[in-house]
Formats: structure tokens, sequence, C-alpha cells
């Protein structure tokens, strides 16, 4: 039987309304707005598409937002300085600063000069290590959507094995620090490989869940896959005809997994919605 769908799309529709909800709830209660401001360095056409969705989203759930467009030789010191005075703007509760950035600036010293309290990409060395001690402020979008996408889909994980391919900053680690925490819709065994792990295909196969994020297209294929597991595919790739298609062999791997998440559709319209829940919770943290 063909893997049910874990359909990202629907569900990121769902959560948004919720996020709506919320959003004018406050808005009647201080009198303002929750407020994104998005960064955009440069000419990457990628970058573009993804923070003109991020603003369509946060338009449609009330909350502010404004782009700050800089050109491709914007230089670190320039872009530190509009930083600054986002952190000092009282109408801005999160920042989001697009990556990749050009070579001429260091992206850690970018991702450390937001304030914490509106890093609601979750980046930041303060939010990641309130992640990793359990008293998570902002988790990053990718991880948080998969983590959603999973429990709102009623797939157990207390107990489970998760296995994670891919050790990022933005997705794997983070990941796997959710699915441990000792809380509900967590409570999993997690094993995170990667390109340099020894048979890589024994360990995906000993999972309940697998979560794809190695940035290959087409990767896990349907021998390494247990009969019955969860899939979720991370990664997007276009292939040399123009389509769009994830980490996993979505053709194969669903006919063996019980589950699966597409490409497009699945975990991206995820990560847009678990951006706008952190903006929300920023502007709750910053307004008395």
């Amino acid at each position: 039987m063909p893997a049910a769908l874990l359909d990202g799309k629907k569900l990121a529709q769902t959560i948004q309304g919720e996020i709506a909800s919320a959003a004018a709830a406050f808005e009647q209660k201080h009198g303002l707005r929750p407020g994104l401001a998005a960064v955009l360095v440069g000419n990457n056409p990628a970058s573009h598409i993804y923070v003109r969705n991020k603003r369509k989203a946060c338009a449609q759930t009330g909350i502010d937002s404004w782009l700050h467009e800089l050109p491709e030789e914007t230089s670190q010191v320039q872009l530190l300085d509009l930083i600054a005075s986002l952190n000092a703007d009282a109408k801005v509760h999160g920042i989001l600063v697009q990556l990749p950035l050009p070579r001429q600036i260091d992206e850690a010293t970018i991702i450390r000069a937001v304030t914490p309290i509106k890093d609601v990409d979750g980046f930041g060395p303060e939010n990641l290590g309130l992640l990793v001690t359990g008293q998570p402020r902002y988790v990053p979008g990718t991880p948080a959507g998969v983590h959603q996408l999973l429990i709102r889909n009623g797939v157990a994980l207390a107990g489970a094995h998760v296995v994670i391919v891919g050790r990022s900053n933005i997705v794997g680690k983070p990941l796997a620090l959710i699915l441990m925490q000792k809380a509900a819709g967590a409570n999993a065994t997690v094993t995170v490989c990667h390109s340099r792990s020894n048979n890589l295909a024994a360990l995906t196969r000993q999972a309940d869940v697998v979560v794809v994020a190695i940035g290959q297209a087409e990767f896990l294929k349907a021998d390494m896959v247990r009969p019955g597991a969860v899939v979720v595919d991370v990664g997007i790739n276009r292939l040399k005809d123009g389509k769009l298609v994830g980490d996993v062999d979505f053709a194969g791997v669903s006919q063996v997994a019980s589950a699966i998440s597409p490409v497009p559709g699945g975990v991206g319209p995820m990560t847009i919605t678990m951006l706008l829940q952190n903006t929300l919770a920023a502007a709750t943290l910053q307004t008395k």
C-alpha cells in the first residue's frame, strides 16, 4: 500500500489560521501588530522567492513585515549597522537575515549580531543554548516544522528510534535536540548520521522515523528504509530538466514507508509557518 502523505501545505494553512487568531488577539490587547523585519543581501533568486513567500504569509496572518534589500557589494560593517538599528526599533519584534550571504560577510558574525530576543530564526548561540538545556525560546523553523508535521499527523515519537541524515546547525542538530527533549511529543531515541557515517543504509533501516536533510537529490532509496517507517524529506534539489525533487527517492520509498512528506509541499511550507509562530512569540515576550 502506498504511503500516507504528510501534507505540509495543508497543515501550514491550519497552523497559520491559529497564528492569525492569536495575532488578532495580540493586536486587540496591545494596540500593535507583531512585526518581522527581513534583510536580503544580494541577488540570490531562491532567497528572493523565499523572502517573498514569508512576507505573503505575514500579510495573511496579521503580522507586519518590512524588507530591507541591500546590494551584493554591501560590506559587513554596513550590514551590522542595519542590524543594530533593527535591534533598537521597538516596532520590530523579529529579525530575519536571509542566508546565504555574499562571501565578504561572515555569517557567524551576523547571526550573533541579532539580539537574542529578536532572533526568530533561532540560529544564535543563546537560543540554541536554551534548546540544548531543555528551555527553548525560539526553535529554528525547519526542524520545528518537521516536529509539527510528525506530531500533528499522529506519529508516535516517545521511545521511537529517529534517524536523522544530516548534521547541519540549521536542521540536523536542532532537530535532534527537539526530539530528545523530556516533553510531550518528544522523548525519542535519536541517531544523527551523515555522509561520513559507515554503512549509512544499515543505520537508516533501523529507524522508526527517518528524516533526510543531506542535500543530495533522491539520496534515500527504498532499500534503505524499514517497511512501515515514516520518512520526512527536508531536501529540495533542482534536476537538469528543471524538476524539483527532495533528498528521498519518492517513487520508490513511498511504496515501502507508512507515511512520507512530498517535495514540494512538505516541510517547506512548515518552515515559513514556524517563523511566523516565533515572531508572534517574540512580540509577546517584548510587550508588557
